[in-house]
C-alpha cells in the first residue's frame, strides 16, 4: 500500500503527475481497498489474501513494464515509486533475472516455509515432472495451473502458474 502523502513527505518527482492523470493507480489503490474489506467467512487464510495478491501483482507489473518495457518514466520516479510502496521492489528485482520473468508473486520460490525443506511452491514445478491432467492451485496466490496431455515442445516449456507462464 503507498504511503500517506502529507505536507511533510517529500513531494513526487517530475512524472508524477502524469502517472496520476491516468487514474490507474487510483484504481489499483480502490481495488487493494476493496479486497482488504471484502468479508473473508467461508474462506481458508490463504485464499482470503489472493485478490491481495492479484492485485498487487497487477500494480507491480505496471510499473516495471513503465520504467523496463515502455521506458515511460525515469529512475527517479521509479525509485521514488518503489520506495513509497506503489509496487513490490523484491518481485520486481525477480521479474529481471532469467527465468522469473513471469513469476507471479514472491512466495512461490522461497524455501522456508514450504513442507520439505529446500522445495519451492508447487506452481513452479517444471511441466515435465507433473503428471499429465494434473490441475494444481497455487496456495500462495490462488493461480490454478492445468497440465496438458498434448505433447509438450521444448519452446513451450515454462515455470510457472497460470499467473507464472501467461503475459498478465
Amino acid at each position: 500500500m503507498p504511503k500517506i502523502r502529507t505536507t511533510r513527505t517529500k513531494k513526487p518527482p517530475e512524472g508524477f503527475e502524469e502517472i496520476e492523470s491516468v487514474s490507474i493507480l487510483d484504481d489499483y489503490a480502490k481495488k487493494m481497498r476493496d479486497a482488504e474489506n471484502e468479508s473473508h467467512e467461508g474462506k481458508r487464510k490463504s485464499e482470503s489474501l489472493w485478490p491481495i495478491m492479484r492485485i498487487s501483482h497487477t500494480r507491480s507489473r505496471y510499473i516495471y513494464e513503465l520504467y523496463y518495457k515502455r521506458e515511460a518514466i525515469s529512475k527517479e520516479l521509479y525509485e521514488w515509486l518503489l520506495k513509497e510502496g506503489y509496487a513490490d521492489a523484491n518481485l520486481i528485482a525477480k521479474w529481471k533475472k532469467t527465468g522469473y520473468e513471469k513469476l507471479c508473486c514472491v512466495r512461490c520460490i522461497q524455501t522456508r516455509d514450504m513442507n520439505y525443506q529446500g522445495s519451492t511452491c508447487i506452481c513452479r514445478v517444471p511441466k515435465a515432472q507433473v503428471k499429465e491432467g494434473t490441475v494444481v492451485q497455487c496456495v500462495h496466490c490462488g493461480k490454478y495451473r492445468y497440465f496438458r496431455s498434448e505433447a509438450i515442445s521444448a519452446n513451450s516449456r515454462s515455470k510457472g502458474c497460470r499467473g507464472c507462464s501467461s503475459d498478465s
